[in-house]
């Protein structure tokens, strides 16, 4: 089973990001309600292995916190793959990140060492056309202080993703509250 930890991204920031989605001049858009930044990757897991993920996880504590997104940016930029949204103050969520992965980690579970770059994908790119590079940054430069309410992350969720050819599905399997 592919698994991760990770944060909903609510309904009124959805909604604020509907416009940028719609503009965007090519690439695949990730459908509004799959939003989501990502606490952790875990990958294929077997099952007991992602029922030992959920009993660690529920054993996380921290407080809610404020989160909004803020500013826009692409992976690899000499070949841009995927279209995000960063934060505007990352703290926060990087405590909330270190307390999962801690937990994760006593729990026995090994995961892939990554930089953790806080974001939520918009868009998956693809390979870009010639002349595609120039639109991109344009895109970037109008959009980049796009309009995004502040929400207060009251809890995180480990997600089961099923691939496919026109997108990852995502069935949530547990949801774990924060409190102060």
């Amino acid at each position: 089973m592919r698994v991760f930890v990770a944060i909903d991204i609510p309904d009124a920031v959805q909604d604020a990001l509907l416009p940028l989605l719609a503009a965007l001049p090519f690439g695949r858009a990730v459908e509004p309600d799959a939003l989501h930044l990502t606490l952790a990757f875990l990958g294929e897991r077997p099952l007991p292995e992602v029922e030992a993920a959920h009993e660690a996880l529920e054993t996380v504590t921290a407080p809610p916190f404020a989160l909004q997104l803020g500013g826009l940016g692409v992976f690899d930029e000499r070949r841009p793959t995927a279209l995000w949204a960063g934060l505007r103050e990352e703290d926060g969520v990087r405590r909330l990140q270190a307390r999962v992965l801690s937990a994760l980690h006593g729990a026995g579970l090994r995961m892939e060492r990554r930089r953790f770059r806080p974001h939520v994908t918009l868009a998956r790119l693809g390979s870009l056309a010639a002349g595609e590079a120039e639109r991109l940054a344009g895109f970037l430069a109008r959009w980049h202080a796009f309009p995004s309410p502040a929400f207060t992350v009251r809890d995180f969720a480990l997600w089961r993703s099923t691939l496919r050819p026109d997108g990852a599905i995502h069935e949530e399997l547990a949801r774990y509250p924060l409190a102060a």
